[in-house]
């Protein structure tokens, strides 16, 4: 038996607490700063999560930050991060307290961002943050595929890979958490895997956002039946996008292809909260309009990255090589109509 410790109760880190539990592990649940009426919630309702509406693990243990002491972190075999992208630096800190050098650390958290003018992973931000506390070579890993929360916290079947150059470290974490409802894979190529995980948030956008881009001139009956051929058409044309900025960004084109690119970004498009913004820029709706009216309180990890990386991107990129990116990331940043030169 292993001891996992995943902070953040939000959906996903609450999903993945399923198949650590369901391994017969030592796990704790620990909501961010954020979070103490959310853990208070799951726990006045016996494990029940109020977001993803379904039964946690009862011998799951759910408790707030305050409550994360010494005790608790005493020998931790895994450490799952699973707050939110803006909350890297503070996770940095707080892990900079508590690690050793028997602890792996797993990302769920997607995201790219801009360090000193260059793009960089989450992973590589953390570990800048450890390095700032004197924390040498921490092991970070990295998670991606087509993995939404509420299926796997209801054991539906789904696959992952996990990211390290060290392969034996990703084998070793994926003894810890697969299940024969939640296989695992395993990539030497983080940064690639980071890069699809991240921007096929951006993708899934545009794709959801398909029906309404499929016709100019036909009625929104019509488009409601036929937009397939659309949505097929843009799920091509983002895979080979995103091979070509893993490329860029120096990792290994072929991950755009495997779980973390394609299969990530079929689930995303599917059914998820880029997906619905996407629906709605698609109908024609400012950024800030759709954000104000219909999700208001909802994360979109696209919009969100858009918004870290966007500047960069429209200064730097060619649009002749990443149109979509283009289209998504000006509606986004600039409260533009999204549109697609066909």
């Amino acid at each position: 038996m292993k001891k996992i410790v995943i902070i953040g109760a939000g959906a996903m880190g609450s999903a993945f607490s399923v198949p650590c539990a369901d391994n017969k592990h030592d796990v704790y649940l620990v909501g961010s700063f954020l979070e103490d009426d959310l853990v208070d919630e799951i726990n006045k309702l016996d494990n029940f999560h109020p977001v993803l509406k379904c039964q946690l693990p009862k011998k799951l243990n759910v408790i707030r930050f305050s409550e994360f002491n010494d005790q608790i972190y005493k020998d931790i075999d895994l450490l799952v991060v699973g707050v939110s992208s803006k909350g890297i630096d503070w996770i940095g800190d707080e892990i900079s307290k508590i690690y050793s050098e028997k602890t792996d650390i797993l990302l769920l958290t997607k995201g790219l961002t801009i360090i000193n003018n260059q793009f960089q992973t989450l992973a590589e931000k953390l570990k800048q943050s450890l390095n700032k506390h004197k924390i040498n070579n921490p092991k970070i890993s990295a998670v991606g595929g087509p993995c939404l929360a509420n299926g796997l916290a209801n054991r539906i079947n789904s696959s992952v890979i996990l990211a390290n150059e060290n392969l034996d470290i990703v084998k070793n974490i994926g003894k810890m958490i697969s299940t024969e409802y939640y296989s695992t894979e395993y990539s030497d190529d983080l940064i690639g895997v980071e890069v699809c995980a991240a921007t096929k948030n951006i993708y899934s956008m545009l794709i959801g956002a398909s029906e309404g881009l499929s016709s100019k001139s036909q009625s929104s009956e019509i488009k409601k039946k036929y937009y397939l051929n659309t949505a097929a058409s843009l799920a091509y044309k983002a895979v080979s996008e995103m091979e070509k900025l893993v490329k860029k960004l120096n990792g290994k084109s072929q991950t755009a292809y495997g779980l973390a690119g394609l299969g990530d970004l079929y689930v995303s498009s599917a059914g998820g909260r880029n997906s619905k913004m996407g629906f709605h820029l698609g109908q024609g709706l400012l950024f800030k309009d759709a954000k104000q009216k219909y999700m208001k309180e909802v994360t979109i990890e696209g919009a969100d990255l858009a918004f870290a990386i966007g500047s960069k991107i429209l200064k730097e990129f060619d649009l002749n090589e990443f149109p979509l990116l283009f289209s998504v990331v000006e509606s986004i940043c600039r409260n533009k109509k999204l549109e697609i030169n066909w």
